[in-house]
């Protein structure tokens, strides 16, 4: 039988970086596996180390010890630009401040992904459009992120984040600048397209009632797994 091909995989995994005492632990012997196509919440107050624990499982950083794999491939026997085509090929992202560029509208917003992938299509428009729409903005396609609510924004990054169909969605408080109305209609959209894609999904948060509609959740206190 051969061995399952975890989403994601962390070993031992512990970051250490230097301030103005000596060396402060953010993470420690973190060990957790993610199986395609689940849904995990990584928990924990503001300063307990979830931001850096996401940062490290995408590849944007490097654990002081431990290791990491995504989709079987080790994160620490590839270089940056390994790292990028990696995460260009498997994974899409959803940011608390949205991430939107500001001198685009939404749709142009939507369709970045698919113009920088290396596996881009001969017409990516009816793809980002279909996206819009799906979240239901279809008729907001030329407004610029400075004319649309903050819920607007967060449905366009939900769009733009799915549009590649991507096998890994890593998202940061996704709805933590939303209001508790706002903030539900985007965790509906998010785990509703997160099932329809078959998606991966590890979110950080601090919010019990968005980690409950995860399959999935662990707890990090002081850097350190505690359930």
């Amino acid at each position: 039988m051969e061995a399952t091909v975890h989403a994601l995989e962390a070993r031992a995994l512990s970051k250490v970086v230097a301030d103005a005492t000596g060396q402060l632990r953010i993470l420690d012997d973190i060990n957790l596996s993610v199986a395609p196509g689940e849904s995990l919440a990584i928990l924990g107050a503001s300063g307990s180390g979830k931001s850096t624990l996401l940062s490290l499982l995408a590849g944007l950083d490097a654990p002081s010890s431990g290791s990491i794999s995504m989709f079987g491939s080790d994160l620490g026997s590839l270089d940056e630009d390994g790292r990028a085509r990696l995460r260009a090929s498997h994974v899409s992202f959803v940011f608390q401040s949205f991430q939107l560029l500001p001198h685009l509208t939404a749709l142009e917003n939507v369709l970045l992904p698919l113009e920088i992938s290396s596996e881009g299509i001969d017409d990516p428009v009816p793809a980002a459009h279909a996206q819009l729409e799906r979240v239901g903005l279809a008729e907001r396609a030329r407004f610029t992120p400075a004319t649309l609510s903050g819920g607007e924004q967060q449905r366009v990054a939900l769009a733009r984040a799915f549009v590649t169909r991507p096998a890994l969605l890593l998202a940061d408080e996704p709805t933590g600048s939303l209001d508790a109305a706002t903030g539900e209609q985007v965790a509906d959209l998010l785990f509703a397209m997160q099932k329809e894609h078959g998606t991966t999904l590890v979110l950080v948060t601090h919010d019990a009632a968005l980690a409950a509609r995860c399959a999935r959740r662990i707890r990090l206190q002081a850097g350190r797994v505690v359930e």
